[in-house]
């Protein structure tokens, strides 16, 4: 069984007090050696973007959309939405012959939750690793992402 590390827009533009300490976390996992793959997102706030135009949101341009650990010999896929569920992510999946994909990264109620839903919905074999994940949006935000991705993918998928 193929196992997959799917690490989700770990970008400085999204860390501050309540997410600071997942780096380190997510840094310690990809060296556990647990997972027979590790591939990380990013996201991109293109120009005149939705996030941009109806939340006025201007972080990860080219300046603070860093990820924050080495991704030195690992994929990285850049997404201009909240979901990774996008052609380069399916192919990727495909062509690692990926079985169980375990989701972790920022932010917990929104690009890590929207993924995981989309891919439960569509038929993959994913798990939410709930220590591994943050919101920027606090503790608060965090706990309500864990408790709607328990409603939507099922208690034992948020592990």
């Amino acid at each position: 069984m193929k196992k997959l590390l799917l690490i989700i827009d770990l970008q400085d533009a999204f860390l501050n007090e309540a997410t600071a300490f997942v780096s380190r976390k997510i840094d310690d996992l990809i060296q556990s050696g647990k997972f027979d793959d590790v591939l990380f997102t990013r996201f991109v706030n293109t120009e005149n973007s939705v996030y941009e135009k109806e939340l006025f949101y201007e972080g990860c341009k080219k300046e603070d959309g860093k990820i924050v650990i080495d991704t030195h010999g690992f994929s990285v896929i850049d997404k201009t939405q909240y979901s990774a569920y996008t052609p380069a992510l399916l192919n990727y999946i495909k062509d690692k012959q990926i079985d169980q994909i375990y989701l972790c990264g920022l932010d917990t109620d929104c690009c890590v939750l929207i993924t995981a839903i989309d891919l439960f919905e569509h038929g993959y074999d994913i798990y939410v690793l709930q220590d591994f994940c943050a919101s920027s949006g606090g503790e608060t935000m965090h706990q309500a992402g864990l408790m709607i991705g328990r409603r939507n993918i099922g208690k034992n998928r948020v592990v």
